[in-house]
């Protein structure tokens, strides 16, 4: 974090010189203390990050690639005139330990196109699907597995 703020110092001067370096590391220092102090931020938690870094990125590109197929099965729902929408409400389970996992599986839910989290409660999750075969293993979800990697 002490780096990046660092970055950030010179990035926004647009020049490098040694006065913008020393009142860097110097701004840098303190804005990180603060960060430490007040923001609940330690730099084991930083480790413990960047540990999780590889899953983290791996779940970002996986629900970048189910967005667009999900994107492409709304778009053929749509322009097939043959077949009618049969909007579902589905509820089901899902074994995430953290707030913060069950947000981010309830996020992803709502970020794919054609279903939308209604409801959260502690684990039990409440969706509404655009059409039936949207919600098909839905509870036994790729993302579930990679958010539990990331908690």
């Amino acid at each position: 974090m002490y780096l990046l703020y660092f970055l950030l110092w010179v990035i926004f001067n647009g020049n490098f010189t040694l006065e913008i370096a020393v009142f860097g590391v110097i701004i840098a220092a303190a804005l990180f203390a603060f960060t430490c102090k007040f923001m609940d931020y330690s730099v084991e938690k930083e480790k413990k990050l960047l540990k999780r870094a590889f899953h983290l990125l791996h779940y970002s590109c996986v629900l970048v690639i189910e967005i667009v197929k999900a994107n492409f099965s709304v778009i053929h729902l749509i322009l097939t005139e043959k077949e009618e929408a049969q909007p579902v409400l589905v509820t089901f389970k899902a074994d995430l330990d953290t707030p913060m996992g069950r947000s981010a599986l309830a996020n992803a839910i709502t970020l794919t196109p054609g279903t939308i989290t209604v409801l959260l409660e502690d684990n039990t999750y409440t969706v509404h699907c655009l059409d039936e075969s949207f919600a098909e293993g839905m509870d036994q979800s790729v993302f579930v597995d990679m958010i539990k990697k990331c908690e």
